[in-house]
């Protein structure tokens, strides 16, 4: 039976991008971008995409009411968050003087200090931008098939730290070691951009496309 899978759309994000890459990947899915509640609550599976500033993103969300149906989503079927999509499901981002987030998980969103010494000793850019290595904490389906230390391509100037040690799926060094995705339950969400990470990216996507939590 064919799925539809739901990618929100709350006015941020390469929304493009990242429902063309899920299309390649799951042929028989039908894959709508919406905004639109009741799309999103009937789904059979739900991307949170997204980029830019965390209290912008958070605007979105409450002037589209997508924040009750993100969190019923997160809550009971297959969620997958990229970039922001995952920074907004922590508690607070120091971003903009500090903004409030969905809360769905415990923790804090901050950003990279300036100054953060490269190999080559030189000072790191701010925002991460480029390829860098994924380093799996824990076995889970959406690492099927994907080495270990795999790269990944990234776009941000802030990093999660959950409360809970447990959630982080992932880690990156960028200056610091820091959390680059996060599993529990039903959700998984990463840092980096699958739908721009080539072939590792996209067999992501079809894990995702494919769990059955």
């Amino acid at each position: 039976m064919s799925q539809t899978i739901a990618v929100i759309d709350y006015g941020m994000g390469n929304l493009r991008s990242v429902s063309k890459a899920i299309e390649y990947v799951a042929s028989d899915a039908t894959v709508i971008v919406t905004s639109d509640a009741n799309a999103i609550a009937n789904a059979d599976r739900v991307v949170f995409p997204g980029q830019g500033a965390a209290r912008d993103c958070m605007a979105a969300i409450h002037e589209r009411n997508l924040e009750s149906v993100i969190k019923q989503a997160a809550a009971e079927k297959p969620f997958l968050g990229i970039c922001m999509g995952l920074q907004v499901l922590m508690t607070h981002s120091e971003e903009n003087g500090g903004t409030d987030l969905l809360h769905i998980y415990q923790g804090d969103v901050k950003r990279f200090h300036a100054n953060m010494p490269g190999d080559n000793g030189l000072p790191l850019k701010v925002p991460q931008m480029g390829w860098s290595c994924v380093d799996q904490r824990i076995e889970h389906p959406l690492w099927a098939s994907i080495d270990d230390g795999a790269r990944f391509y990234y776009v941000h100037s802030y990093r999660v730290v959950p409360l809970d040690p447990t959630l982080t799926a992932a880690t990156t060094d960028y200056g610091v070691r820091y959390t680059s995705a996060i599993a529990r339950d039903n959700v998984f969400a990463v840092q980096f951009h699958p739908e721009k990470s080539a072939d590792a990216g996209l067999q992501l996507l079809r894990n995702f496309v494919q769990w059955k939590p």
